[in-house]
């Protein structure tokens, strides 16, 4: 399975549930790599509601694994994209036609998750109507605070900055505004003195 039970941490740390089936009229779901998985759990306890749903899906390195078994559950709309980057154009579309009553469940990765509650949030989507379910990867997207970049897929602490080159402590603070988490150098009052970095969760 995919599933990771992440530690108890402070309270601006994301929390994250387990998909379930809600009525509406609209069901928009977002997921990358293994939170296909979670997709087709939810499938297994109501599969009707994907008649009425649009499927974004980024497969990442799972490459071809989940596409045509979501494709089996004959959704109303489903869209396979390379990145999110390159998905994020189609997602603000849906939401700015939606309408009253839509459901959007999110499932992948962490910044993936962040990323799009972010959109759905700016669109006027309420908190209750976005569900979120972790499956996969625990690899972080971590904002720099010193220089502000964002260095997506952390699975080390200490990590490098991709911006500035910094060696930067993985903090489990968490900004929603910028669906990251925060990375503080480690060696700011020892220049130099960086221990080894370490998978995280190890």
């Amino acid at each position: 399975m995919s599933k990771f039970q992440f530690p108890e941490s402070i309270r601006s740390r994301p929390v994250y549930g387990t998909l379930e089936p809600r009525p509406g009229k609209a069901h928009l779901m977002i997921a990358d790599a293994e939170g296909a998985e979670a997709l087709l759990d939810l499938a297994a306890l109501d599969a009707s509601i994907f008649r009425a749903a649009h499927i974004i899906y980024i497969p990442k390195a799972t490459g071809e694994t989940y596409v045509d078994r979501l494709k089996a559950l004959e959704p109303a709309q489903f869209y396979v994209g390379p990145t999110y980057e390159a998905s994020v154009q189609r997602i603000r579309r849906v939401l700015s036609d939606a309408h009253m009553g839509l459901q959007v469940y999110l499932t992948g990765t962490e910044g993936l998750m962040g990323q799009a509650q972010n959109e759905a949030m700016t669109a006027g989507i309420p908190h209750s109507a976005i569900q979120t379910e972790h499956r996969g990867s625990v690899a972080r997207r971590m904002q720099c605070v010193h220089c502000k970049g964002i260095t997506e897929d952390v699975m080390t602490d200490p990590f490098v900055c991709s911006h500035c080159g910094l060696n930067l402590f993985v903090r489990d603070h968490y900004s929603r505004r910028l669906a990251a988490f925060q990375g503080v150098r480690v060696d700011a009052e020892d220049p130099g003195n960086v221990p080894e970095p370490v998978e995280l969760y190890k």
